[in-house]
């Protein structure tokens, strides 16, 4: 085993590498799976892209942020409970300390990015995620019927823009797959690198559910700030489906009829969240540290943090002992190729709304979002430095 390879194995590996991916992943949580895939996938070779395709199944199934929990499980994956830690802080931290700041001061963020260079952001996030969906296809959808139903979820999800139509979309998937597939599958199929026996995993799903009821029972005994602000980013964290922009109207309930933060004040963080790298939960980050009330400032913002993750921790530890096993069994492999290629299909529903209808809006941006796929696929560069690139290239466009 090489050098890297043994740093890459401990979390302090895990931890440099999803810092890097905090710091670049720009596009939302479509487009976290892209950079996901190209690092952990395609350059590190963690685990292949049927077993990636199979945690982002996973994932999209759970409540929470669906891209924070495939790298949460990424870590997991590579190096235990501490990995799934190192993977979450390098990955949400950038985005949260840059929040947490906004909160405590940073009221003119429409001067800290030019909105040119937040486009152009944009534009790149076309292109990692046509990349990502090239190479899922390619490898989760290599036949006539699979690229059929991924089409078939993509059209559905497109016209029916509901969370339900996805969760009913990988639902009728995975029943579609039971039938037309399981007399094409191959004998075994690759394991995940995952030791969790299922005794843990019930231990964690057991403490989800405490935790989910519990919190408000114990806020209510106990009035207390603290295990209010625990018992609601808990319960927010808990019943997202979807992630990204279906947490707003949740957090909106909880925290402005509430008088714990002023609407207006809202509605700046959850714009300027727009603009950073990472998940679009640390909005939490922002919620917390922008009451009045201690605790706020930074014990807020992460205390609100953490609440609002901690399920997704929970649910990723709790569901993946089940997931491995329930993964080898025939008839799962036959509906997870199913599921598999209505996850692309969802990706590429979601390649269209929001990513490129937000994105590319004039000739310009369609030639900026071709020169950043070709800079991907053939001249083979860092997805961070694509971003970069677009980000200067948007500013430029408008600074000439």
């Amino acid at each position: 085993m090489s050098e890297q390879r043994i740093i890459d194995s401990r979390p302090w590996g895990v931890f440099l590498v999803f810092l890097r991916l905090g710091l670049t992943s720009f596009g939302g949580p479509v487009a976290h799976l892209g950079y996901f895939r190209d690092e952990i996938v395609i350059r590190r070779r963690w685990l292949s892209e049927q077993g990636y395709g199979d945690l982002v199944a996973m994932c999209q199934f759970l409540p929470g942020p669906a891209s924070s929990q495939v790298g949460i499980a990424l870590g997991l994956c590579r190096a235990g409970y501490a990995g799934a830690i190192a993977a979450w802080v390098g990955f949400t931290a950038p985005s949260a300390i840059a929040m947490i700041l906004l909160a405590k001061g940073l009221t003119f963020y429409g001067e800290t990015i030019p909105a040119a260079a937040l486009h152009g952001l944009k534009v790149a996030a076309v292109a990692v995620v046509a990349q990502a969906l090239w190479g899922m296809a390619r490898n989760l959808c290599p036949d006539a019927s699979r690229i059929s139903l991924m089409v078939l979820v993509a059209c559905f999800t497109v016209l029916v823009s509901s969370i339900y139509a996805q969760l009913l979309s990988m639902a009728l998937a995975a029943v579609f797959g039971m039938l037309l597939f399981t007399s094409t599958l191959p004998t075994s199929r690759e394991p995940l690198p995952l030791t969790l026996p299922r005794s843990a995993g019930a231990f964690w799903l057991s403490l989800f559910v405490l935790m989910l009821a519990g919190l408000p029972i114990l806020a209510a005994t106990y009035p207390s700030h603290t295990l209010s602000l625990l018992a609601a980013f808990f319960r927010v964290g808990s019943l997202v489906f979807g992630g990204g922009h279906v947490v707003l109207p949740l957090l909106q309930t909880e925290v402005v009829p509430t008088g714990w933060v002023a609407n207006d004040v809202f509605l700046a963080g959850y714009g300027a969240v727009q603009a950073m790298p990472g998940p679009l939960f640390t909005f939490a980050a922002f919620l917390g540290a922008s009451i009045s009330e201690a605790p706020s400032g930074w014990s807020g913002g992460l205390l609100c943090l953490a609440a609002i993750f901690a399920p997704s921790f929970l649910l990723v530890m709790g569901a993946l002992p089940f997931w491995e096993s329930l993964r080898q069994n025939r008839r799962m492999q036959a509906a997870l190729m199913g599921v598999n290629a209505a996850v692309v299909g969802l990706l590429l529903a979601a390649f269209y709304q929001p990513v490129w209808t937000s994105a590319i809006l004039a000739p310009q941006d369609f030639a900026l979002a071709l020169m950043a796929l070709l800079a991907l696929m053939r001249w083979q560069l860092p997805p961070w430095l694509v971003v970069l690139g677009c980000g200067g290239a948007g500013w430029l466009a408008t600074a000439v």
